[in-house]
């Protein structure tokens, strides 16, 4: 397919911060093109933004039905091929689910849906149309992340006995939804958010990080929510205990109220000879801790020798010679670029190798609002531990 993919998005707009890391995420290998939006619900928000983007007028919409109707009945050649969809929690799933049905691919933000329910509707919408849904669970672009997965898989470290990993943030340490933050307003409202704030928004992204890495998957939990600022709707706050399938034990923080925290994401993993350590805002970095050793440190970008050389997934995702930092924007474009390689190859009937598969999926977005519902369940309920079922 000697051209580049045409890209749909439904929200985005000159308002919200999250559409612009979209954008530029997906522009940064140059596979992919904006063509056509229904960017806000506000009309003329949604008209400036098509200007300030160069889409063409006519393919400016009042809402997503209208584009994907419309967009569905232009010629092949010229209709988007997929959708990106940056709105609030509650509208991901209608979205994604009538696109799907008419034949378009799925970028969609995380969590998926707002319930167990939609999410498990979406894998039988995949699984019926055959279409590709993409999840932005960022944390996993990472080239030391996929390093890391990499290294677990090969069993570097034996059997992983303990997983340990955080999310704390301190912007909602003040009922700021209260202080004309539009981000806040929606996250903290369960009408248009979901059953929880900080698993929701944030948890989500620690329970894919640790299932991803250790590439094992939680079976039951022990959970408890907390709302710290008073006045606020949901949790803003919360611990839980996990317990992963081959019997390894985990502890996940996730935390808006840590205040003077930014995103100090970090993940520990600990098998029978050793452990790793990786941390969001050093990312460039992965330690590696092991009983009979002194502590490695691995690179991006390095061209070790054996045995420390980095793997292929580790490779393929990294854009930049040593020592240049890779962070959030290119960890985003890696997902983008593998999602749009997945959905290129399935078009010209090749099969995409490991690593351009090697992004989040739907699957990913049931057991995110399957963790999501266990936790709040076992919070509010009499049992000490709950099992995770999907």
């Amino acid at each position: 397919m000697k051209r580049k993919l045409r890209m749909g998005m439904v929200g985005g707009g000159n308002d919200a911060f999250i559409g612009a890391v979209h954008r530029i995420a997906a522009f940064m290998d140059g596979k992919i093109e904006l063509v056509c939006g229904a960017f806000s619900i506000d009309p003329q928000i949604s008209k400036q933004s098509g200007e300030d983007l160069f889409v063409a007028p006519e393919r400016v919409y009042l809402n997503y039905e209208e584009m994907i109707e419309k967009e569905s009945l232009l010629p092949e050649g010229e209709r988007m091929d997929f959708v990106t969809i940056v709105t609030p929690n509650f509208l991901h799933f209608a979205p994604a689910k009538l696109a799907m049905e008419n034949g378009f691919d799925v970028v969609v933000e995380k969590p998926m849906t707002v319930s167990v329910e939609e999410a498990k509707e979406l894998q039988e919408t995949v699984q019926r149309t055959g279409r590709t849904l993409c999840l932005t669970h960022t944390y996993s672009g990472y080239p030391m992340v996929k390093q890391a997965k990499a290294m677990v898989k090969e069993g570097h470290f034996g059997k992983i006995r303990k997983i340990v990993v955080e999310y704390p943030q301190g912007w909602l340490s003040r009922l700021t939804e209260r202080e004309g933050n539009a981000g806040a307003a929606w996250r903290a409202d369960p009408k248009r958010s979901g059953k929880s704030l900080v698993m929701g928004d944030i948890g989500t992204h620690a329970a894919h990080l640790a299932e991803y890495v250790s590439g094992l998957r939680i079976e039951e939990l022990c959970a408890d929510l907390t709302t710290f600022v008073e006045g606020r709707l949901l949790d803003d706050d919360g611990s839980v205990l996990l317990r992963f399938e081959n019997g390894a034990k985990g502890v996940l923080m996730a935390s808006q109220i840590s205040a003077g925290e930014e995103n100090a994401v970090r993940i520990r993993i600990y098998g029978e000879k050793g452990g790793l350590e990786w941390a969001n805002e050093d990312p460039n970095n992965l330690i590696i801790k092991m009983l009979d050793q002194p502590r490695q440190l691995y690179r991006t970008g390095n061209a070790y020798a054996a045995p420390y050389t980095l793997s292929t997934f580790a490779s393929h995702n990294t854009r930049v010679p040593a020592g240049h930092p890779e962070g959030l924007l290119e960890s985003f474009a890696n997902i983008y670029r593998n999602f749009a390689a997945t959905v290129t190859a399935k078009r010209e009937g090749r099969t995409p190798t490991a690593e351009e598969q090697d992004f989040p999926s739907v699957y990913d977005g049931v057991r995110g609002m399957a963790f999501i519902d266990t936790v709040v369940k076992n919070n509010e309920g009499t049992e000490k531990w709950t099992k995770f079922v999907l």
